[in-house]
Formats: structure tokens, sequence, C-alpha cells
């Protein structure tokens, strides 16, 4: 354990230090540092893949959507080099004024924009964080210390490694980091070194989030659950309802801004539910429904779906599952909404202008959608390039956390000699 704890503590004091000299990199010299890393990854993508299939071998036995968050193929290695390239042609935030004027007694201040320091993400299963993170980082002048799951420890050591050895000569040492252990005790370690880390960004789900916050020591942005809702409205579209719908539950099931509850204007029952059902149905997804959505459903159709719990309109599936709840109207939908919901991504389908705005405006969520899956709540689809997570809380950022994200500001103050009266 002494060790363990020795070996970390280099770890951030290293990342410490690297953080002073990438607070004041130029902008070109990051870019170069990106493209670098981008070009490398697809240089050494046989090297990933087999990283990869290493950490599936040794979770066999996983569900299927923990395997799905976890693989890494030709594709998702290229889309790796994609992002950190995106990254590169992004505006850097670092060194912009947000605010100047003119104080008391003739004072000219600038507010503006700094780097946070030094960024801990604490994650589990996705590998493509550990890059993502990086190339994030990096750009918004922040060094950072990746602590992914024990289940893709070879892909992240893998992928970290072609990084930092690809950017070694643009970036100070300690710049990117990971903790290669597999130790558990090792992330407590981690969020005891305030004196070295500045910020702590977990991902994953529920128990490592409410570890993370429970025992740091370090302020935290959270990303806690995502039930994301949809609610079709009695003047919805029902062909784009279905479109959406779909894409929003089944495209990729296991993410955090897939859909997991439906909520239905009951005037659209009939004509919506038994195909939206007979669609979801086809493509494996098992529906629970409330009281009222079984006796309309089985009344008009062979379908057959289980009754819903209080426990399901709490609940993130992250998989081919989802709730159907029939609602008299929008005000109950809204109200359904911010009871159970998490503060992520919630849509209306509607072609009620006046419908829409009243759902975007009432709704408490990081991303409120009108007419669109919430499968856009993510840093990438956004313009970001990447993301660091999607951040339920309320106060610096929500949503995808991106590069203004990961700045902080400070007050540059120029005088002429004045002093206080």
């Amino acid at each position: 354990m002494k060790k363990l704890s020795t070996e970390i503590i280099y770890i951030a004091q290293q990342a410490k230090k690297a953080s002073e000299g990438l607070a004041n990199l130029p902008t070109e010299v990051k870019n170069k540092a990106l493209l670098a890393m981008a070009k490398a990854i697809r240089e050494r993508k046989e090297d990933i893949i087999q990283a990869n299939k290493q950490d599936l071998e040794l979770s066999k036995g996983e569900s299927s959507a923990f395997i799905q968050r976890m693989v890494l193929d030709e594709q998702g290695v290229l889309k790796i080099a994609e992002h950190i390239e995106q990254v590169s042609k992004l505006d850097d935030p670092v060194g912009k004024v947000i605010k100047e004027w003119k104080a008391a007694q003739g004072l000219h201040i600038k507010k503006l924009r700094v780097p946070i320091g030094v960024i801990a993400v604490i994650y589990e299963s996705r590998p493509d964080v550990t890059s993502d993170c990086s190339a994030l980082c990096l750009k918004s002048g922040n060094a950072v210390i990746l602590k992914g799951g024990k289940e893709a420890l070879n892909s992240n050591k893998a992928i970290a490694h072609i990084l930092t050895e690809a950017a070694a000569a643009y970036l100070p040492q300690g710049a990117i980091s990971l903790i290669p252990f597999r130790e558990r005790e090792a992330v407590d370690i981690l969020l005891g070194l305030n004196d070295y880390i500045d910020l702590v960004i977990p991902r994953g789900g529920e128990s490592l989030i409410r570890k993370v916050v429970e025992k740091s020591r370090i302020p935290v942005i959270k990303h806690y659950k995502g039930i994301c809702h949809i609610y079709v409205d009695e003047d919805a579209d029902l062909d784009m309802a279905q479109e959406i719908c779909y894409n929003a539950k089944v495209q990729k099931a296991a993410t955090c801004n897939a859909v997991e509850t439906l909520l239905v204007h009951q005037d659209k029952v009939v004509p919506f539910l038994p195909l939206m059902l007979k669609k979801f149905q086809k493509a494996g997804v098992e529906v629970r429904g409330c009281e009222q959505t079984q006796k309309v459903v089985n009344s008009i159709s062979n379908l057959k779906i289980k009754a819903a719990e209080e426990k399901d309109w709490q609940t993130e599936y992250l998989d081919l599952i989802i709730s159907v709840k029939i609602v008299q109207d929008l005000g109950e939908a809204i109200e359904h909404i911010n009871k159970y919901g998490t503060k992520h991504s919630d849509a209306i389908i509607t072609d009620s202008k006046s419908k829409a705005e009243e759902f975007l405006q009432r709704i408490d969520s990081a991303c409120v959608y009108w007419n669109a899956s919430t499968r856009f709540t993510d840093g990438y689809q956004f313009g970001m390039g990447a993301e660091m997570g999607i951040s339920t809380d309320k106060i610096h950022c929500r949503g995808p956390m991106a590069l203004e994200e990961l700045t902080s500001y400070k007050y540059l103050i120029y005088g002429k000699g004045q002093t206080r009266k």
C-alpha cells in the first residue's frame, strides 16, 4: 500500500509541475502535439486492437451492454484519431478575454480564461475515454491523470503509451499520465491528493460516482444517471415520433443519452403505441408499461408487455429495455420528467411551437430537445470535438463538457499608481 501511494503521489506531482508549462503553451504547439497523437493512433491501431482483445477475453461472461462499451475495433480506433484531429481544429479557449472594463479610479480590468490545472478522470469500461480526455485536457492547457477500470487496463495502457510517446516532443513530462494499477485503493489515494489535483471528473456507473463524491477531498464535476425521456404529444407527427423513439432507444442502448422512458399523450395511444411497440419488440427491446398502457395495448394487439413498477421510472437501464407511460397532457409529462429525470436529456415530439417552447422552458435538464433524438447529447455531435463527460450538475458546467468547461478565469488589473481611498 505504501509503495502504491508513493507511486501515485509521484505521478500527481509530475502532473502538477507539467500543468505550469501547459498553461502557457502556444496554441500551435498544442495542435502539433494533437496531430502527432492522431497520426500515431492510426499507425499503431493494431496494437490497440490486440490490447482490447485481451481485455474482452478477460471480460467474458459480462453483459452485452458492458461488452459494447468495451469494444474497440478498427472503426472505433479510427474514430479515436478523428476525435483528436477535431479537437486540434477547435478554437483554443486559453487566454481569451471574457470581459474587460474600466473600474474604480481608472483601473483597467480583464477577465481572462485560464486552465483549471490538473484534472483526474476516473472511469470505467470505455477505453476511448483515455484519448478523448487526453486531447481535451491538452488543448485546454490542463495536465490529466487517467484512472480507468481494471476491465480495460490493457486497452488504456496501449492508448496512453501511444499518445504520450507521440506528444513527448511537444509537451512537458507528466502532461498525460495513466495510473497503471488494478488495486481499488488507487482511487482512494488519488482522491486525497488535493495538494496536486484541482478537479476530479468521474465517468461510469452510479456506484462509482457515489464513491468518488463521498471520498474525494477534491472538487468533483459529476454525471449521475442518465434517465432520459421522450414525450410524444397529441400534436406529434407519428412517423417522425417512431423514427426518433426508435433511434433514441435502439441505436446504442448502452449509452447515458439513450431514452429510458417513453411518455405518450392519451389521445395518441391507439394510432401510435401498437406500431411503436411492435418496432421495439422486433429489435429485441423489452417493454414495461404502466397499467393503462397494458390495458390499451393488450386490448388492440397481440403484444404482451410487462407491468412497470415504481422503480422502473427511476432506472437507467443502459440496455434494450424501455418503460412506457400514458399521460393526460403536457403538464403531466413535464411533472413526471422533473420528478424522475436526472437532469440529463429529455425530448418532446410535437408540431405545436407553443407546447414545444413550454416544454423547453420548464424541463430542468442540461439538454432539452424538440423533435430530435436524445442520442445527440454528445460532445462530438455538438461540434466540441470530443467530451470529458456529460455533467448533470448545475454549477460551472452542464451537459457535454469540452474545452471551455475545462477552463476557469482570472482577473488582470492594470493600474497607473492608483491606491485605494
